[in-house]
């Protein structure tokens, strides 16, 4: 791609390069790491599945059994391998069998080493193999009844009832809706565990559980086959079982997959050690399954100033470009975060915003951008709004976003209702097939405003990038220097669920999975 910002690509290398090692640098303390959750997705990756008479997941029996036994560290896969060639039980067996006390793995003798691998080596394919169809499966429903055009018009449904969810989900898409994202309920990434089966109630969103991603999967494909369009499907694996629901979509064929390295420590409070490594062996799922991974940097928007701090989401890109090739998810899977959150009485604001998303597009060529619409400064006054969200818009079709999440007039009052989505949807066909190829008809002034702007944000990030190069990443977040929000190595919320991993540590899916489709 042809640079109209006239970018330095010295500097552009430079700062690839400092993110590069940052990741690196981190990669080396997630490798000698494991957490509870990484243990309840190889549990759920092996086939457990179900709750306990009190509603506790079966994985989180498990998992706990083996903590509390004192053997986590050696890795679940380990302890359900040993029990199956013991006892001749499936995984699920075994997890019911240890949930009514029947069975104490810790106690059983330790088995042929040999043999425990070919056993869950043998589950582990299985479910490989399964997830590979469902990637299959996707890439042949897009050939069969094709897609939106980009940018897809990608809207929300929060209702807290699935049922409800559906009928918004369906009428959306007949809207034109390309992607629907199922907003999660209020805290749940708060939540250690993942609640169970469908879901009727929850605030400001819907629970993410494994059977409310099956209801709306079969909806979407049945509304794909009506519109003729293949309707994706957006879910949240963040939080503190970030690697388990990245499972449960990959399972239930989800298609995008919100799924930051830094989002939950520094917009939840979750402990920055948890969260990242959790993050690794959730992208490393994504990656292989097909999942596009939708990153963060748009939230730090909300509590940082757009103009002066712009220059922390381009240096938080780079660095999510880089967890995310470690985890072997191609430039093709990453829609790295931005958003369109100045305020609106700055003078030039738009040519600023315009500047911001030229650049994220000509650094990151290949990447589904996700692009995020003002929230910050929208007012009860609905028709600004519509202004200020047909503006996003332009911007959008100008530089060539990938993921349009569209925004709604009445973000300041309430939940879209179904009028507001549809009039969302209708500004932005309007825009985008109206303006089509317009972003192929400009160029920038050499050395205006957006060229000066574009190039001061590269410097600025180029520089942060180069700070956490030398002071490392667990460093610059306990300064707050993202988001301006300060979290401490060791505090926030899951800490005790890290684990030093055992030198015979054994998870089979890292093996299997890493390097995506390859």
């Amino acid at each position: 791609m042809q640079s109209k910002l006239n970018l330095d690509q010295g500097l552009i290398q430079k700062a690839r390069s400092s993110a590069r090692n940052i990741a690196e640098d981190i990669q080396l303390f997630i490798d000698k790491h494991t957490t509870v959750t990484v243990e309840r997705t190889v549990a759920r990756l092996l086939g457990i599945d179900g709750v306990d008479d009190i509603d506790k997941p079966l994985p989180n029996v498990v998992i706990d059994h083996i903590k509390e036994g004192g053997g986590l560290s050696r890795g679940a896969a380990y302890w359900v391998g040993n029990a199956m060639v013991n006892t001749g039980k499936t995984a699920q067996e075994i997890a019911e069998a240890i949930s009514i006390g029947e069975l104490d793995i810790m106690k059983l003798p330790a088995a042929d080493e040999e043999k425990i691998h070919k056993e869950i080596n043998k589950l582990a394919v299985e479910m490989v193999n399964k997830i590979k169809k469902n990637r299959k499966t996707r890439e042949d429903m897009i050939k069969r009844i094709g897609e939106g055009k980009k940018p897809y018009l990608y809207v929300i449904v929060a209702t807290g009832n699935i049922y409800e969810d559906v009928l918004q989900a369906q009428a959306a898409a007949r809207q034109g809706a390309d992607i629907i994202a199922v907003i999660r309920t209020t805290a749940q990434s708060l939540l250690d565990y993942v609640p169970y089966g469908a879901t009727t109630e929850g605030f400001g969103g819907t629970y993410a559980t494994q059977e409310n991603f099956k209801i709306m999967r079969r909806a979407l494909d049945e509304v794909g086959e009506e519109v003729g369009r293949y309707i994706r499907l957006c879910n949240y694996c963040s939080g503190l079982c970030m690697p388990e629901i990245a499972a449960m979509g990959a399972i239930e064929r989800l298609d995008v997959m919100l799924n930051d390295a830094l989002y939950g420590i520094l917009f939840r409070d979750i402990n920055m050690q948890r969260t990242l490594i959790d993050q690794y062996f959730s992208r490393v799922i994504n990656g292989f399954a097909g999942i596009i991974i939708n990153t963060g940097e748009d939230n730090y928007l909300t509590t940082a100033d757009a103009v002066e701090e712009a220059h922390t989401v381009l240096a938080s890109q780079f660095i999510n470009e880089q967890f995310a090739l470690k985890a072997g998810i191609p430039e093709e899977q990453m829609g790295l975060g931005h958003a369109f959150e100045m305020n609106p009485d700055i003078e030039n604001g738009f040519l600023l915003e315009l500047a911001q998303a030229q650049m994220a597009r000509e650094i990151f060529p290949n990447a589904p951008l996700k692009y995020m619409p003002p929230t910050k400064f929208m007012t009860g006054n609905i028709f600004k709004g519509h202004i200020q969200d047909a503006l996003f818009n332009m911007v959008a079709i100008m530089t060539g976003q990938s993921l349009q999440l569209l925004g709604m007039l009445t973000e300041a009052i309430h939940t879209p209702f179904l009028h507001d989505r549809a009039l969302s949807i209708e500004n932005a066909k309007y825009i985008f097939n109206n303006m089509r190829n317009l972003g192929d008809e400009i160029e920038f002034k050499k050395d205006g405003i957006i060229q000066k702007r574009a190039g001061e944000v590269l410097k600025k990030a180029a520089a942060m990038l180069e700070e956490i190069e030398e002071e490392g990443l667990f460093n610059i977040i306990e300064q707050g220097k993202f988001a301006g929000v300060k979290r401490p190595f060791n505090g926030g919320k899951g800490l005790d669920g890290v684990l030093v991993k055992d030198e015979k540590y054994f998870n089979p899916f890292i093996d299997l999975m890493l390097g995506g489709a390859k």
